[in-house]
């Protein structure tokens, strides 16, 4: 097979093989995760660059990307449907790498925020298309073990980012962190550009007009099953997106780990890839509901029991229980996202882009306001970040028991 796909190929998905096709889905998916977790070993080094004395809006520049990935994922699903995947996908792109280069050049913090807005506005076309690709291709069970392996990839991504942006930082400073994005995004560019096939069959591409694209938004938001699975995402996406924004702070500030502090961060985004990987290969077996209702539940007493442990320790546990108990969470995190994310998208086949435009907006959007609302909060403790988790944990219960009629664990 060439590696340049002809317009007959590009109209049959079946030419890219699976573990081509997977391995491109994960490295859109990892483009988000990476554009995120570089700048964490650099917060600091920015603050004093920048001259940004509140140690908590430091954490903005994780912010700023998140709005920009979660809004603008609600405009590229109605596109997507109406032209295809790849033309969307590759306008978003562009607009990614105008902002990773201009997040060079910056002269201050205010400017390096609106850069990181545009990033994210770029990158929210991966998002979409990517979810959207999948289904265009699977359902159910089997999307779910692939969006498994996927997530998998998204969720290493936190092990080699942290660690990649010291190694940056040892040698030169934030700034080329942007360019290193630059880079990554780019080579997505060009392999989408020369491989993806177009997998938007022409009889589902849906007029871009205001009655089509509303009705699809209705179908989105009036369906029970879509919309609770979405709102719980959202809320249990916030506790990830709230460790993230305060993990520099956490592992320097509390237990004075030092800069090398990115060793632990990656030792649990390890943890939480295995059991992303573990799910991948359990779902089909156990069902995705009983695999993810579990971990919910799972996630939801160890949450309780941590912030137990970090007031009676007065405001925060030892490092290695503090290190234990939260792989131990991350483990349970691992098989919530991609299952919850199937279960909203199940039902919405027929009006994919859309759904996941919404669905993603609305989970990474939600999740990132509500993650950096207990960020700010922090205070020099855990008790923040742990009631913050038991929080949205138990939200993000409630939404899923309205949306099983509450009933856990069925078919």
């Amino acid at each position: 097979m060439s590696f340049v796909l002809t317009a007959d190929d590009r109209a049959n998905p079946a030419v890219l093989p699976y573990v081509e096709f997977v391995a491109m889905i994960a490295l859109l998916m990892a483009l988000n995760a990476a554009a995120i977790d570089v700048y964490i070993p650099a917060l600091q080094d920015i603050g004093s660059a920048l001259g940004v004395t509140d140690e908590n809006k430091r954490q903005f520049v994780i912010t700023a990307y998140v709005i920009g990935f979660g809004g603008a994922q609600i405009i590229y699903g109605p596109l997507s449907d109406r032209f295809g995947r790849r033309p969307v996908l590759f306008a978003g792109l562009g607009i990614y790498l105008v902002g990773a280069v201009a997040a060079i050049f910056v002269p201050t913090f205010e400017a390096l925020l609106l850069t990181r807005l545009v990033q994210g506005i770029g990158a929210a076309a991966t998002r979409v298309i990517a979810t959207s690709v999948v289904r265009d291709r699977f359902g159910g069970a089997q999307m779910a073990s692939v969006m498994s392996l996927v997530m998998m990839v998204f969720m290493v991504m936190p092990v080699f980012a942290p660690n990649i942006g010291s190694v940056v930082m040892a040698f030169g400073t934030w700034r080329e962190l942007s360019g290193l994005m630059f880079l990554f995004g780019l080579g997505a560019l060009i392999w989408t550009w020369a491989r993806l096939p177009e997998t938007l069959h022409p009889a589902d591409r849906r007029a871009l007009r205001i009655k089509p694209v509303y009705e699809a938004f209705r179908i989105v938001l009036t369906n029970r099953i879509a919309f609770c699975y979405t709102l719980a995402m959202a809320s249990f996406f916030g506790a990830l997106f709230a460790f993230i924004g305060q993990a520099e702070q956490i592992y320097t500030g509390i237990y004075n780990v030092g800069p090398h502090f990115t060793i632990y961060f990656s030792l649990v985004a390890v943890f939480m890839a295995a059991s992303s990987f573990a799910n991948s290969r359990l779902v089909a077996r156990f069902g995705i509901r009983r695999l993810s209702h579990g971990a919910l539940l799972g996630f939801i007493i160890m949450a309780g029991t941590h912030l137990a442990l970090a007031l009676y320790f007065g405001g925060a546990t030892p490092f290695w229980m503090f290190l234990t108990l939260f792989i131990g969470m991350m483990c349970f995190f691992g098989f919530v996202p991609t299952n919850f994310n199937a279960m909203a998208m199940e039902p919405l086949g027929h009006v994919a882009g859309v759904a996941s435009s919404v669905l993603g907006s609305a989970q990474t959007l939600g999740g990132g306001l509500l993650g950096a609302a207990v960020g700010y909060m922090y205070n020099g403790t855990l008790i923040p970040l742990l009631t913050g988790f038991l929080a949205l944990a138990l939200m993000s219960l409630v939404c899923v028991l309205i949306a099983e009629k509450g009933r856990l664990f069925g078919n």
